[in-house]
């Protein structure tokens, strides 16, 4: 194994046993993850071959031509957060491994919604889950010392400049009513 300086961040980390340590450190060097600037990890498997011309996007809210689709692995231990952030699309998230996930959404009404996304049907848990375009979202591991392993595809296809990561500030002027799960799931 290849110690790189995502692998030494989990293996240094004391709220993940040293099993689980080294199942993180084996996905990450196997899917070739690379630090995701909302939090975990990640590596984009794939991008349509396809684009949609500037012309057939009836939106203003494209810049420039973008592909039909991507999809990405993302990986969250659970002494990280996927942090409060926004895409101009929809997103699927899809379960693969690992521990269930909270997906905290603030939809633009201000109302706040959680799904669990895990393979627990009687828990309340789904295989998969759409994150409406313009809603702000983050996600957290359910069991604490585990990890857990999703597909993530956007459509039209991901570009980080449709990306928009929150400060807590930000946030807490918006929607101070949810002041708990924006704490939790911001920087300051």
């Amino acid at each position: 194994m290849t110690i790189t300086p995502e692998i030494q961040c989990v293996k240094k980390n004391p709220t993940i046993p040293s099993r689980r340590k080294i199942e993180i450190a084996n996905w990450i060097e196997h899917l070739k993850m690379i630090p995701h600037p909302e939090g975990g990890y990640y590596r984009e498997i794939y991008k349509s071959q396809e684009f949609i011309s500037d012309q057939e996007l009836t939106t203003i809210r494209y810049h420039g031509k973008r592909r039909l689709s991507s999809s990405i692995y993302f990986l969250l231990p659970s002494n990280e957060v996927s942090r409060f952030h926004r895409l101009i699309s929809d997103e699927l998230w899809y379960y693969h491994h690992g521990s269930p996930l909270n997906i905290f959404i603030i939809h633009p009404s201000g109302k706040l919604e959680k799904i669990k996304l895990g393979p627990n049907w009687r828990n309340g848990e789904v295989l998969q889950a759409i994150i409406p375009r313009g809603s702000i979202f983050g996600s957290t591991v359910i069991d604490e010392g585990y990890y857990s392993l999703v597909g993530c595809m956007v459509s039209p296809g991901f570009e980080f400049s449709d990306f928009t990561l929150f400060r807590r500030d930000e946030l807490l002027r918006l929607y101070p009513q949810h002041a708990d799960i924006i704490s939790r799931l911001t920087i300051p």
